[in-house]
């Protein structure tokens, strides 16, 4: 129980990097020694120190012999920094636990066997499916090269996104409000489509919580949103498939359309992994769900679910799937429910 509660810690230090760490991963250290914590640390972002490294030079002479907890294998690769693997064995750290294996082809068992190859003793599992978790983002990113898909939705209690006549401000209360722009800073990029920049002009920003704007993707196959659109500036991407020259605040991709005519989310996602976006978060509208969804592209949902009601002619969150029988359903599995102010909100991950 004890070592399951220095590996919970090295844990929640490693949730500190969330959002800032891209397109690294979070990951948190500690070093004990005769069952005190004398050094802790944390990957802050890209480029920084590691969190082995950080908690080693925290505990200082006192690693020499002490046992290290780290939520991810440690790298042995040279990049912005250099092998944490060597920095450990230097400093006479005796023992390493370590939560998860990295899926990083380039580390991806290395540092454990360069660990028990220079004597130190290594156990690997401790608290792993916290530490997977964690990572989501990074593992799919790093073993694929495309993002991790979130489709995010607020819903009302019937399941509509909007009232008959487009009206959506605002479904979830502040509290809902305000996650929402918290959820925003954990990611590389929004994404919404044309519509939704017609219908309700957003900034897609987080000015209601801490943390930094992501990248704003818009959807316009057509490539007709407006000059005057406050989405645009720095860090806007209007994702399109028409060839038509336009002067625009905003960074454009060009890419190929699929048998609709519409912007291909399939090419989309490949050339937002080699720009190094490692996460994606949906937010809408309904045609957009629909295309994720028929398309099987969703990795996790997020829906936020209100205290109203519109009825049968208000706008459902998603359109036609072509679902017809009960057993092609998308079901959710690994559900959590949470309550956040007035609104319920629903995690999971889809089953296709």
């Amino acid at each position: 129980m004890e070592l399951i509660h220095y590996m919970r810690y090295a844990l929640t230090l490693a949730k500190k990097g969330k959002g800032t760490t891209s397109p690294n991963p979070m990951v948190g250290a500690v070093v004990v020694k005769n069952r005190r914590i004398v050094g802790k640390g944390y990957h802050k972002r890209k480029g920084k120190p590691h969190a082995e490294y950080i908690a080693i030079e925290d505990a200082g002479s006192l690693a020499r012999g002490a046992t290290l907890f780290v939520t991810l294998e440690p790298c042995v690769h040279f990049g912005a920094t250099s092998p944490c693997v060597d920095t450990i064995i230097k400093a006479g750290i005796k023992k390493v636990f370590v939560a998860t294996i990295d899926p990083n082809p380039i580390v991806n068992g290395k540092g454990v066997k360069k660990l028990l190859d220079a004597g130190v003793d290594v156990e690997v599992g401790l608290c792993e499916k916290k530490a997977i978790e964690l990572n989501e983002i990074y593992n799919k990113f790093i073993t694929t090269g495309e993002p991790f898909v979130i489709l995010k939705v607020a819903t009302t209690l019937d399941g509509r996104i909007a009232t008959e006549t487009h009206e959506s401000k605002w479904i979830t209360d502040e509290v809902g409000r305000r996650y929402v722009h918290e959820l925003r800073s954990w990611v590389d990029a929004v994404l919404v489509g044309i519509n939704t920049i017609s219908t309700d002009d957003p900034l897609l920003t987080t000015r209601l919580a801490k943390g930094k704007n992501p990248k704003r993707i818009v959807l316009d196959s057509d490539f007709r949103i407006p000059a005057n659109a406050r989405v645009l500036g720095d860090g806007c991407i209007i994702a399109t498939a028409s060839s038509q020259e336009r002067e625009i605040n905003a960074e454009v991709w060009r890419l190929s359309n699929d048998k609709t005519g519409r912007v291909d989310i399939k090419a989309l996602l490949k050339e937002a992994g080699k720009r190094s976006i490692t996460s994606i978060l949906v937010e809408g509208g309904r045609d957009v769900y629909t295309s994720f969804l028929r398309n099987k592209l969703v990795d996790k949902f997020y829906i936020f679910i209100g205290t109203k009601i519109f009825g049968e002619n208000g706008i459902p969150f998603v359109g036609n799937l072509g679902i017809q029988s009960l057993k092609n359903a998308i079901n959710m599995e690994y559900t959590r429910v949470k309550r956040i102010g007035r609104n319920v909100l629903i995690t999971g991950y889809p089953c296709f």
